[in-house]
């Protein structure tokens, strides 16, 4: 996607990959890189690791860049997963800033007087938004894991929504897909459209109110939002438009430190979100899965059927088990043993594809999330996946608080037998309950040996799992990142019960092979995901990065 941008200075700042060239091996990189979905973000992390500050930092800093120049993607009226290292001790966290449902949620919020779905009611407006945690984990990174004041970590996303971005085509498009629901919010349409028409490419997108809510959150910290006259007006006029949040929901809202799960595969160490995102356990699943047969020895059809394979009995688990770790009990323990793995394994023909109506039978996420990831010199790193879920969110903007809120409240399962808008189903654990953080398929990760650490991971929905597989697989066989993040993808989510394809993904021979063996296609017409990608080669003393050109992103890489 073309940016409208002035000319930029750095000498070392390339769209797609960044590369350094060779130096000394060490336990500290020769490196910092900061890579994410726009090069406004980037630029922001940067700014805040030549400012002295570290990975946590600059993740501060990023996050806030992405809620201003993705508005379709992230933004304080949203949540996301932090996952974190710290290279002095080892620590490693997943930060949770997932929303939660409103106190005054019930499961049936979203049914009419026949049990039957409400259209839209759980996707546009007010209606569709759980409580924000974005801005209470921004305060909580920094105060925890940052070396800088929040405040200086905020200044060029608060810079940035005071000067404005431009718009590009990739904005355009979401904002089409959207504009009904922006049309719908006043607020939202001043902001985000022009006379009510999705703006040209190239318009300037001033955020003056967004500048000042991130003000409020410098100066204040956690009370700058979630009290005080941010709050009064996020709750007046979500209430305003049929909405049922109260201040109490602001006021309970705490971030949750989550021990991430964690794995091996093919000598590789693997660490990932933890639940409430179903990413980690359901990506371990699967490389346990692959684990007991060898991918090198079968044929390219044979290869795609096992991963798609594995994938149907992941997915399926993933509907049926998983949810908020605060609310239900989860079998993790068996879902992610070896013995599970051969069990499931034992139910594949290598030969016929499975019915997904064969498995354990339960009710059947987007496009619109993003994904950074950063490594300092000293070898802290982060892996981070935001969302606000559909584009633009639920497509209003709350009063003059400049804060587009999300619709995530669609992640949990509003009804047994209905799917999602990403065509995820789910069952009682993932039921709707007050105050509880709905599933999500996030999947921030790292993966490590003695001699390589990656850092990635995506937007991309229902998608966002097995795309961070296939990415992973290419850095366990040894390729450069920019094929990382590159690959062509494909999908299976148990239901429906049909592989997806990226266009041109797969061969017209390999597609027939596939289908002789019982496989539904899906060729979709639009490639997927945006993964954003950070390699340090260890033994070789190099960094390198990588953004996805499915996207606009950059990466940068900083010698130290």
């Amino acid at each position: 996607m073309g940016k409208k941008a002035p000319a930029r200075r750095w000498s070392f700042f390339f769209f797609g990959l960044l590369f350094l060239a060779p130096a000394h091996a060490g336990k500290q990189p020769p490196a910092a890189a900061v890579v994410s979905a726009h090069p406004a973000a980037t630029r922001a992390g940067v700014e805040i690791l030549q400012a002295g500050g570290n990975a946590f930092d600059a993740a501060v800093a990023v996050s806030a860049a992405l809620a201003v120049v993705e508005p379709y993607s992230s933004g304080l009226g949203g949540g996301g997963f932090w996952l974190l290292h710290r290279a002095s001790d080892g620590h490693e966290v997943m930060i949770d800033g997932r929303e939660k449902a409103p106190l005054a949620a019930h499961r049936d919020m979203y049914l009419d007087a026949r049990g039957e779905p409400l259209a839209g009611a759980s996707i546009d407006g007010p209606l569709a938004a759980g409580i924000p945690g974005e801005p209470a984990a921004l305060v909580h990174i920094a105060g925890r894991y940052g070396r800088l004041p929040l405040a200086r970590s905020l200044a060029p996303a608060i810079r940035l929504a005071r000067e404005g971005f431009r718009v590009d085509e990739h904005y355009r498009r979401m904002a089409a897909f959207r504009l009904d629901a922006l049309r719908g919010s006043p607020a939202a349409a001043g902001l985000f459209l022009l006379n009510n028409e999705v703006p040209p490419q190239g318009y300037l997108v001033r955020q003056p109110d967004l500048a000042r809510t991130l003000q409020a959150l410098a100066r204040e910290g956690r009370a700058g939002f979630y009290e005080g006259d941010i709050a009064r007006q996020l709750v007046r006029e979500v209430r305003r438009y049929g909405g049922i949040w109260t201040l109490e929901d602001l006021r309970q809202y705490e971030v949750k430190e989550r021990r991430p799960v964690t794995g091996s595969y093919r000598g590789w160490r693997v660490v990932s979100a933890a639940p409430p995102s179903s990413g980690g356990v359901v990506l371990l699943e699967m490389l346990n899965m692959l684990a007991l047969r060898d991918l090198r020895a079968m044929s390219k059809a044979g290869k795609v059927h096992y991963l798609a394979e594995v994938m149907r009995r992941a997915y399926a688990d993933r509907a049926r088990w998983l949810g908020d770790a605060d609310f239900v009990g989860m079998p993790l323990k068996r879902l992610l043993s070896g013995a599970y793995a051969r069990e499931l394994v034992k139910g594949i023909d290598m030969k016929k594809a499975t019915a997904s109506s064969r498995l354990p039978s339960v009710r059947p996420e987007g496009h619109d999330t993003t994904h950074f990831s950063i490594l300092d010199g000293e070898g802290n790193r982060v892996a981070a996946t935001l969302s606000i879920n559909y584009p633009f969110g639920s497509g209003f903007v709350a009063g003059n608080t400049g804060v587009l809120l999300n619709d995530e409240m669609d992640d949990f399962s509003i009804k047994p037998g209905v799917a999602n808008v990403y065509g995820l189903v789910g069952a009682e654990a993932n039921a709707i309950e007050p105050g509880k953080r709905m599933l999500s398929s996030m999947t921030p990760t790292f993966i490590e040996n003695d001699d390589h650490v990656a850092i990635l991971g995506t937007p991309g929905g229902s998608r966002i799992i097995t795309m961070v597989l296939l990415g992973l697989l290419e850095v366990v066989d040894g390729k450069d990142v920019r094929t990382w993040v590159r690959r062509p993808r494909f999908h299976h989510q148990y239901l429906p019960d049909v592989i997806q394809l990226e266009p041109g993904a797969l061969d017209e021979d390999l597609k027939a092979a596939l289908m002789n063996m019982g496989h539904r296609l899906d060729e979709k017409s639009r490639p997927w995901g945006n993964m954003q990608a950070v390699h340090w080669n260890r033994r070789a003393g190099k960094v390198e990065a990588a953004s996805d050109p499915r996207g606009g992103g950059s990466a940068m890489v900083l010698p130290q």
